[in-house]
């Protein structure tokens, strides 16, 4: 396509319309993780009925997804750092194309969960290497190319279960598999033709250079670590399993201790002391994923079940949140290419704060449009914090690491997700009323005044945007 690199890796020439092609190519990559991630909610119905299970094993193919993908991400970062984004890119779509393929035709539940994990894979190698092409390829306007994958991704997240509910009642649960397939050719052609090639590069030649290179032992122990501390903290709800608890500290030690003394390390754990930023970044997208996710999970179950809404009436509340941050995701880019990170991600800290105190102070008899209001204001926060933080993520991530940081920005959302689960079960748990409702509101609101003031540390103006 005839993109011009400078020595550094950056695109010093690149015409509006390649551009534009670039990131749709990127955007239909993206938006398959979030769009198989929710669509798989609608299908869980069926899937029960056909391989006769009871909701917590058909939970798995939800809780699976998600581990994997937490894992998946920063593993699938290091390897387009190592070998090309291009490369990574391509091989993810092809996963994706595999799972699909094969998942339809599943003979027994485990092998479902099998082909679901081979797409979590897939699907989480496109983010962290379609990111790093971006950072590598554009230099203007970044943040508004970034806002432009936001709406795909935040749309494929939004939509995704309207869009698993039509496809399951047409074509049974198979058919959100397939759905894949029109994203995964278009988006394989087109990553052919427009994204830019690989730099030339020294790769490993034999097993034991490939087991240095990407530090496999370094990898396991994450993936350890990772499991069993989720683990540990989803049992914390009910009956905490302290064995698996000591097991995540003991692993994760050794892993510090491992990838410390390691040559080239898997994950460099000097970074996130050398680049503080760096590391306030994925601590503040933690906090926000906590907050939104405890309110995209909570906020159905208490229509459904206490202002006894039908689904069809929460689906529509539901839009608020996601519909918001759809529409402010475009402002927003342009907002910080002329202003830098510091004031949207404030706003989006307010917002988060307004929000929660209409829930704190919600109350049985309160007319719902007090709901609409909090849901818009989230929703509002939600454009802001997501092209905000990356934006900020680009510009304190050094580009030969900008894969690996990309996807752990990605593990960020997953564990704040995670953890936003520990919190509804505590709150949620074992009664529902509007009280929970107001101790839930009561708990964000302070985590909203702790984004606030992460978001104040950043500098006043930054050139993170790109040049306007």
């Amino acid at each position: 396509m005839g993109y011009e690199i400078n020595k550094q890796g950056r695109s010093v020439s690149l015409p509006a319309p390649r551009r534009n092609l670039l990131l749709i190519t990127i955007a239909l990559g993206v938006l398959l993780n979030p769009l198989n991630s929710s669509m798989i909610a609608v299908a869980l119905t069926r899937l029960r009925q056909t391989f006769d299970l009871d909701f917590a094993a058909a939970s798995w193919l939800i809780s699976t997804y998600y581990l994997a993908s937490a894992i998946a991400q920063p593993v699938m970062g290091k390897l387009a750092d190592l070998i090309g984004c291009k490369r990574v890119f391509l091989t993810g779509l092809v996963l994706v194309a595999v799972s699909a393929t094969l998942a339809p035709f599943a003979p027994t539940y485990e092998w479902l969960i099998a082909f679901r994990l081979i797409q979590s894979f897939g699907s989480g190698a496109i983010y962290p290497s379609g990111m790093g092409i971006v950072r590598q390829v554009i230099s203007e306007r970044r943040s508004q190319a970034l806002a432009f994958l936001s709406v795909f991704s935040s749309g494929a997240a939004a939509f995704g279960p309207s869009i698993g509910g039509v496809l399951v009642h047409y074509g049974d649960w198979p058919a959100i598999f397939w759905v894949n397939f029109p994203f995964v050719i278009v988006g394989f052609v087109m990553a052919l033709a427009v994204l830019p090639k690989d730099e030339p590069r020294m790769l490993p030649t034999s097993p034991l250079d490939w087991l240095k290179a990407l530090d496999l032992p370094g990898v396991f122990l994450f993936a350890g670590t990772i499991v069993t501390g989720l683990i540990f903290l989803l049992s914390a709800i009910d009956h905490p399993r302290w064995t698996i608890g000591i097991w995540s500290i003991v692993i994760g030690t050794v892993f510090v201790v491992f990838e410390l003394r390691t040559a080239s390390p898997f994950l460099d754990i000097r970074m996130f002391r050398s680049n503080l930023p760096l590391t306030g970044v994925l601590l503040q997208f933690v906090t926000v994923n906590i907050i939104f996710y405890a309110l995209f999970f909570a906020m159905p179950t208490y229509l459904q079940e206490v202002r006894s809404l039908n689904a069809q009436e929460t689906g529509l509340f539901m839009l608020l949140l996601a519909g918001f941050g759809v529409i402010v995701s475009p402002l927003a880019g342009r907002w910080v290419s002329k202003a830098g990170v510091r004031r949207p991600l404030i706003l989006a800290g307010v917002s988060m704060t307004l929000g929660s105190a209409l829930l704190w102070t919600f109350h049985g008899s309160s007319p719902l449009a007090w709901l609409v209001l909090s849901l818009a204001v989230f929703g509002i926060s939600s454009g802001l914090n997501n092209v905000g933080l990356q934006s900020a993520l680009f510009e304190v991530t050094p580009q030969e690491v900008i894969g690996i940081a990309s996807g752990l920005f990605q593990t960020s959302r997953y564990m704040g997700t995670i953890l936003s689960s520990v919190l509804l079960g505590l709150f949620f748990g074992h009664h529902l009323d509007t009280g929970s409702l107001n101790r839930l509101g009561a708990v964000l609101f302070i985590l909203s005044l702790l984004v606030i003031g992460m978001s104040w540390s950043f500098p006043r103006r930054s050139s993170v945007g790109g040049k306007a």
